[in-house]
């Protein structure tokens, strides 16, 4: 088998980029390289990581079955932080890449925001679960609180920011995978 080249196909379908996959699970864009080109041979503890950020597992990477994915757990998760823009996002399906849609939680902690994402051709649909949110969509402002939920065609500039003093919550949808 050879790993770096699975490793490579399994980024690729994801739609990743060797920099991205690096920050997913730490390490840098050069040992990302060298694993895929077969330079470097990661250890488990790392190999574990790499697959986690890919949506997979040590089981399923070294099989050569192909099933499909029903139910997740907690521990399927991937989390990411964000100190500068003080948030946190939880992948909550591995792999949602290669899916037609992309679900996340993102925590947006005091003063709070996500990434601002351009205009592309998709939709997006969010759902407050906790504390109060602001949506930027072009040049409109929705204010939205707990158990409010909204939609849009993703065909202008949009962020979410935190409008409250305390943590809020959302989950946040895209089709296509855009996070």
């Amino acid at each position: 088998m050879d790993i770096g080249e699975k490793i490579k196909q399994l980024r690729i379908k994801m739609n990743l980029t060797q920099e991205e996959l690096a920050n997913r699970c730490e390490l840098s864009k050069g040992f990302i390289s060298q694993v895929e080109r077969n330079l470097t041979s990661p250890s488990i503890a790392t190999l574990m990581d790499i697959l986690e950020a890919l949506g997979d597992n040590l089981k399923n990477f070294f099989s050569d079955s192909d099933s499909e994915t029903i139910v997740f757990h907690k521990d399927d998760m991937f989390e990411q932080e964000d100190n500068t823009l003080n948030h946190i996002i939880h992948w909550i399906v591995p792999n949602a890449q290669k899916n037609q849609m992309e679900p996340i939680l993102i925590r947006l902690l005091r003063n709070g925001k996500s990434l601002s994402y351009s205009a592309y051709e998709g939709e997006v649909f969010g759902y407050v679960t906790r504390g109060m949110v602001n949506l930027y969509l072009g040049r409109s402002k929705f204010k939205l609180k707990k158990g409010e939920s909204f939609y849009y065609k993703a065909d202008a500039e949009h962020f979410l920011e935190n409008a409250a003093d305390y943590e809020a919550e959302v989950l946040w949808i895209t089709t296509p995978p855009n996070f």
